[in-house]
């Protein structure tokens, strides 16, 4: 009996650009960006969701880790990769933070920390202390130890109204 699983045509919109992809069911939305959709500013890491450099953001601007998501799941549906934060050629301000607090050291993992402080910052728009460590707990950083990625996301806080 053959049970090679049956590809599909899915729906996704990234970015806000909306592409038409052939897929298996054994695909994740990583597999799907990197892959067919050709946007490599998410990363796979570990591919078990442990390391969290895959995350992007869902519909409601939170954060998803893509290597653990099947990609069929998000069929019409529409996500947010690092390549869609900035907005008419400028940086988003968590983006803009990065730099300025040198928030970045070798950029592996760059991406992910970028999505899940903006995922974070989605979801509050005056995140605590402790929502801030809660929020960038998933997503690993051999390099900074997150000190200069907790002094970006406090900026942020600072500067909004």
């Amino acid at each position: 009996m053959n049970t090679v699983a049956k590809r599909q045509v899915m729906s996704l919109t990234v970015n806000g650009d909306t592409y038409e992809v052939l897929v298996s069911p054994r695909q994740t939305l990583l597999d799907v960006i990197r892959g067919p959709i050709g946007l490599r500013g998410t990363k796979e890491g570990c591919a078990t969701g442990t390391c969290g450099v895959c995350t992007i953001n869902n519909e409601q601007g939170e954060a998803l880790l893509s290597c653990l998501t099947p990609a069929l799941e998000w069929d019409g549906k529409s996500v947010t990769t690092v390549e869609g934060l900035e907005a008419d050629g400028e940086l988003a301000p968590i983006q803009q933070a990065f730099v300025e607090f040198g928030a970045v050291q070798c950029g592996f993992c760059t991406p992910g920390v970028i999505m899940s402080a903006q995922g974070l910052l989605n979801s509050f728009h005056k995140p605590s202390e402790d929502d801030i460590n809660d929020g960038m707990a998933g997503v690993l950083c051999r390099c900074t130890g997150h000190i200069k990625v907790k002094d970006a996301i406090r900026d942020v806080v600072k500067k909004r109204a």
